[in-house]
């Protein structure tokens, strides 16, 4: 059965814990490591936020990836050792690009509602060590199709180009069919033949080439197909993702991305030893926050590479 025909792989997601607040983990797991070089993918809420149940990360480090956060509902500060301090808001980006290292904070503002994705983009080998850098994206691009809104996070859909800046062949697109619709609606969309793609329902109930699934079921199409068939209920939101299959290992462990284990652990004893008196350790100065650093676990067996 060729790739096109075949049905989806529908996959479990499970519950973290990410700054007080539940989040279902889709990527990575065991049975789907990666989709193009998206290597990890939350779903957060929607939650309603009450006093200590709100987003509170301390300061943490990161290598070898992109941190891409998609706004949906409330506000959250950034900062991070570059001093970059930014409010994302809803139907915003912030693209934190770690490389060679960058450490960063998450604090939910005032409201009382939040509704987020984020995702890690592994860097390909020649980036993985390049300077980190911090960018903020308020406009997104829209499009619409069959009554479906649709915002291109990342990469190029429906003749819209994202400025999101990334460095691999690949696309994220948040679809949206209002509460408000008169009908559900069924649409086709466009894929490229040498992608692989997977669907994350955010909320409502969709049915994506003839399987249903209903919020925080991921469904994963490998490459191959040329069209992706969706229907969808008022209300519905899903998340597609996708991109060039990476033909290189990642190693995925706490907040790092690698390629060997004695790279994990040196980023790990790097970020243990701190900033220096001087501020010029592997992660930057200390980041601006109220909140404490975040202590790594320890680090015990051979990881798994995927």
């Amino acid at each position: 059965m060729s790739a096109a025909s075949s049905s989806p792989q529908r996959l479990s997601t499970r519950m973290a814990d990410v700054g007080g607040l539940p989040v279902h983990r889709a990527v990575p797991q065991r049975a789907l490591r990666k989709v193009g070089a998206w290597c990890f993918l939350d779903h957060l809420g929607p939650a309603v936020q009450r006093g200590d149940h709100s987003l509170q990360v301390g300061p943490h480090p990161h290598i070898g990836l992109q941190t891409f956060t998609w706004m949906i509902e409330g506000e959250v500060l950034h900062r991070d050792s570059l001093g970059s301090e930014q409010v994302i808001r809803p139907g915003q980006v912030n693209l934190m690009t770690a490389g060679h290292g960058i450490a960063h904070s998450e604090e939910s503002l005032g409201s009382p509602h939040i509704h987020a994705a984020q995702l890690w983009i592994a860097l390909p080998g020649g980036e993985r060590g390049m300077r980190p850098r911090f960018q903020h994206y308020p406009d997104i691009p829209r499009c619409s199709q069959d009554g479906l809104e649709i915002r291109v996070l990342a990469g190029e859909a429906l003749g819209a180009v994202s400025p999101v800046q990334v460095h691999s062949p690949l696309v994220a697109l948040d679809l949206h069919l209002p509460a408000d619709a008169p009908a559900p609606v069924a649409t086709e969309l466009a894929l490229r033949a040498d992608f692989e793609y997977a669907v994350l329902g955010l909320t409502g109930e969709i049915n994506a080439d003839g399987m249903a699934a209903v919020p925080d079921e991921l469904l994963f199409l490998p490459a191959g197909r040329g069209i992706l068939r969706l229907e969808c209920t008022p209300g519905t939101r899903l998340l597609l993702v996708g991109g060039a299959p990476m033909h290189e290992d990642v190693l995925v462990w706490w907040n790092f991305v690698g390629r060997t284990q004695e790279e994990i652990a040196q980023a790990l004893a790097d970020w243990q030893a701190g900033p220096g008196p001087d501020g010029k350790g592997r992660f930057g100065p200390a980041v601006a926050s109220p909140l404490a650093p975040l202590k790594a676990p320890p680090l015990e067996g051979r990881l798994r590479a995927g």
